[in-house]
């Protein structure tokens, strides 16, 4: 097991890759844990639950309401949890984001921690302490920045995981190598048959070295101030594309990366070469590079994106591979130059 610490504002933070769900009494105080999950992550390991009381949410985005939170705090409610409660989270992105969002402002904040069951959570969405829900249809538009006391990476619970739920994983994990880390890059060209099998031994190198990047970046912007507002590369397109495809977040970010270094390639950050190693390990990882949708609605998009800042956007470019900057650029701007790409 390897294990890595965040520290923020709000507590510090155990990432504990390797770790396996069976061992969650040791981070936890049993008298008083609750967990929260889906109806899915239920079926598939409820074997290796403790026996802890469980509030069960619903599965899809539509689960990750003001109104999801809400059921929440009414369960919690009824088992009669108080500020010395402790919830585990245990699922993907989405049950880990509403476990932390209602964990966080249950009675002013409870204590609660994470077992991430899917690759997209491992690497991003449990990591770093963003917890929040969507609203009007706008993804984690309303939310805080609360730390879990522990993430647990469970690698063997991948196995259990869809095709499309990987390559979700998989783009972001793209894009911690494209903004941080050309070794990480290199190796995923060097072995994207490995990673299409599920190889253990590449996987955990995935999960290690995107945890090592992301962790690096949160210890020192916790509040996505400065530096770890690199971490939304493809994002601001990529939250664009996934609320008008409907496609998963990770494919979605594939196509908002191939937007953004296009337009690094327009303004001279990035060659063309490279533009096509990014473009060409996308493919060999089925993951898109584009999108075939009305640039429209795109553009109407990313104007309500929570990053904006009046009529500008923080907006994240490749000056090379390996090498994320921001710059902020207006709607305008970024209208033309998407127009382009």
């Amino acid at each position: 097991m390897k294990t890595f610490q965040i520290k923020g504002s709000t507590g510090e933070s155990l990432l504990l890759i390797g770790e396996k769900i069976g061992s969650l009494a040791k981070y936890v105080p049993a008298d008083r844990a609750i967990i929260i999950t889906d109806a899915h992550v239920e079926e598939l390991y409820r074997k290796k639950f403790p026996p802890w009381p469980v509030i069960r949410i619903g599965t899809g985005e539509s689960a990750k309401t003001l109104d999801a939170v809400k059921a929440i705090y009414g369960a919690l409610l009824d088992l009669e949890a108080d500020r010395s409660s402790f919830i585990v989270g245990i699922g993907g992105g989405l049950v880990c984001d509403v476990a932390g969002f209602a964990a966080s402002t249950y009675m002013r904040g409870l204590r609660f921690g994470f077992v991430s069951t899917t690759l997209l959570a491992q690497v991003d969405a449990s990591v770093g302490g963003k917890n929040g829900v969507n609203f009007e249809g706008y993804k984690n538009i309303v939310g805080v920045f609360n730390q879990p006391a522990f993430v647990v990476c469970d690698i063997s619970l991948l196995s259990t995981l869809p095709e499309k739920e990987i390559l979700s994983g998989l783009g972001e994990i793209v894009k911690h190598a494209a903004i941080a880390d050309i070794d990480l890059f290199r190796f995923m060209e060097a072995n994207t048959e490995n990673i299409l099998d599920l190889d253990p031994g590449a996987i955990e190198r995935l999960v290690h070295d995107s945890i090592t990047i992301k962790s690096s970046i949160v210890n020192q912007d916790e509040r996505e101030s400065g530096a770890r507002r690199k971490l939304n590369f493809g994002h601001t397109f990529g939250h664009a594309f996934e609320k008008i495809t409907g496609k998963s977040h990770g494919e979605a970010v594939s196509g908002g990366m191939m937007a953004a270094a296009a337009i690094s390639v327009q303004r001279g950050l990035l060659s063309g070469a490279e533009l096509k190693r990014i473009e060409t390990l996308l493919h060999r990882l089925h993951l898109p590079a584009a999108f075939p949708v009305d640039r429209r609605l795109v553009l109407d998009a990313v104007k309500r994106d929570k990053k904006r800042e009046k009529e500008n956007v923080h907006f994240v470019l490749l000056n090379g591979l390996g090498r994320a900057v921001v710059e902020s650029i207006s709607f305008d701007d970024l209208e033309k130059a998407y127009i382009l790409t």
